[in-house]
Order: C-alpha cells, then sequence, then structure tokens
C-alpha cells in the first residue's frame, strides 16, 4: 500500500510543478528557473546516486553525446519552454497539453521501433488528442481552425516535443547506464548548458530574489524532479511500469485542482472535459499495453 501512497503524491508534486513554474514565470527568466531548478536537483541526484549505487559511474566514449542530447532535451529545452509557456498560459491547460506525452510517445514509439499499435491504443490516442483540443481552445474549436492559437501553447508543445525526444534518446542510453545515473547525467548537462544563457539573462539578480521564488526552486528542484523520479521509480521496480504509469492520469488533475485554490485560475467546464479525455486516453493506451503483455 505505502508504494501506491507515494505513487498518487508523485503525481500530486507533478501537479504542483506547474503551480510553482507559473509563479516564478511571471518575474524570474526562463534560463535562470530553468537553471535554478536543476542546480538544485543535481545536487540532490549526485547525493542520491552515490549513495545508492555506490558510486557515479564514468560514462563511455559512446555514451558521452547521447547523454549531452538527454541534457539538451530533457533539462535545457524542455524547461526553457516550460517556463515561457507558463507565463502565457494558464497552469492547469499547459498540464493539459503536457499530460499528452505518453500518447505522443507511443506514437513515436511505434514509428521509429516498429512497436504495435493496436485498435485500444489508436482509440485512446485519438480521445486524449480530442481532449487536448478541447481544452486548448477553451470549447471553441474555431479557434484552433483559423489559427489563432497563441505563443503560450506554442511553447507548451514544443515542451511536449522535447520531452518526446528525450524519452526516445533514453530507450537507447538506459541501455548502458541505470535510470538513476541517466537522469543525474542528463541534469548535470542541461545546468551545465543553461549557466551561460542563465547569465545573459540576469543570473545575478537572484539576490532579489524572493523567499517564495526560492521555495519554488526548491520545490521543483526537490519534490518535483529528485523526489518524483526516485518515488516513480520506485513503484516501477515494484509494481511495473505500466500500472506505475497509470499515476500520471492524476497530474493533470491535481494541477489544475492547485492552480484553482493556489493562483485563482478559473475552473471550466471545456477545462473539466478535456482533462477527463485525456486521462481516459491515457489509460487505454496503457491497459493495451497491459493486454499485450498478458497474451
Amino acid at each position: 500500500m505505502v508504494i501506491y501512497f507515494k505513487l498518487l503524491l508523485t503525481a500530486i508534486f507533478w501537479g504542483g510543478t506547474f503551480v510553482a513554474g507559473r509563479s516564478l514565470a511571471q518575474h524570474v527568466g526562463p534560463y535562470s528557473a530553468a537553471f535554478f531548478r536543476f542546480g538544485v536537483a543535481s545536487v540532490l541526484l549526485v547525493f542520491i546516486t552515490w549513495k545508492v549505487e555506490g558510486k557515479l559511474v564514468i560514462l563511455r566514449k559512446g555514451q558521452v553525446l547521447p547523454v549531452i542530447l538527454l541534457g539538451l532535451t530533457g533539462v535545457f529545452l524542455y524547461n526553457v519552454f516550460f517556463f515561457k509557456g507558463l507565463k502565457l498560459i494558464e497552469a492547469g491547460r499547459a498540464a493539459i497539453i503536457i499530460a499528452n506525452n505518453p500518447i505522443l510517445i507511443a506514437l513515436f514509439s511505434a514509428a521509429i521501433f516498429k512497436e504495435k499499435l493496436n485498435g485500444t491504443k489508436a482509440t485512446g490516442i485519438v480521445i486524449s488528442v480530442t481532449g487536448a483540443i478541447l481544452a486548448i481552445s477553451k470549447g471553441d474549436l474555431s479557434v484552433i481552425l483559423h489559427g489563432n492559437l497563441g505563443w503560450g501553447e506554442f511553447y507548451i508543445f514544443l515542451c511536449v516535443a522535447s520531452w518526446v525526444a528525450f524519452s526516445l534518446l533514453g530507450k537507447a542510453v538506459m541501455s548502458g547506464l541505470s535510470p538513476l545515473a541517466s537522469v543525474t547525467y542528463s541534469s548535470l548537462t542541461g545546468t551545465l548548458l543553461l549557466i551561460m544563457p542563465a547569465y545573459s539573462e540576469g543570473l545575478t539578480n537572484c539576490v532579489h530574489y524572493s523567499f517564495t521564488d526560492w521555495w519554488n526552486f526548491f520545490y521543483l528542484g526537490f519534490f518535483g524532479t529528485v523526489l518524483g523520479f526516485v518515488w516513480f521509480y520506485e513503484g516501477i521496480k515494484k509494481i511495473g511500469p505500466t500500472k506505475a504509469g497509470l499515476f500520471i492520469n492524476f497530474v493533470p488533475i491535481s494541477a489544475i485542482i492547485m492552480s484553482y485554490f493556489l493562483l485563482d485560475e478559473p475552473l471550466t467546464l471545456s477545462l473539466f472535459g478535456g482533462a477527463l479525455l485525456v486521462i481516459t486516453g491515457i489509460y487505454l493506451t496503457n491497459i493495451s499495453t497491459i493486454l499485450q503483455k498478458s497474451n
């Protein structure tokens, strides 16, 4: 029972990253915000990796470039677009768009790695994408048909694309590294890549950041990145990746609820309807995987 509680908390923590990110994005630059988030995460990840695995393994020559690409896509690009997008659109809407990550990963895995895409999984993809469209358009599909989406939505779409690239690259990297070591190295690499852009953006202005800003950095680095990762992979180890993955369905719901209470974002029918469709779609793609493995 404990592991299920940890997975539920992980989903809540990940939902909270949209609230913390939205708060920071209003007055902290995207490069600086991403740098401090992963500066905190990198220190903690190195410590945890050393404690759990006894050392931080030395990368082989063939692993260096893939790890750099992981840091570029999953840390640098994802988080820059994450903060840029959250400066412009509501946290709840952003969470629903990003919740489609598993759907796009399934599509690209089918195209690149020739993974099977059966009827149930295809139905789940259609339902999930429909939910995202409903939430993005706020129930008015003419907004999308006439190309009236803003930069905020565009940045969050790029955020999703970055994570899909990170996930697909991770399949190759993790064949020779543990998940913990892979994430630690990608976090370190991404942090290093962020130093110069963050400095050019005005990193030294951090002396003027408020207590709330520093709390948000810590929340994003510790709860949203390190603890979330450790507990999620603990769940994968104990109950399997597919069952653990089902808890991701709670992320957009927790983001919407926390955004309402902490950011005063409105609760709309299109937002909840979109979230419900996205969650249903993700569930169908996951249950399809369960059925495939049981046959």
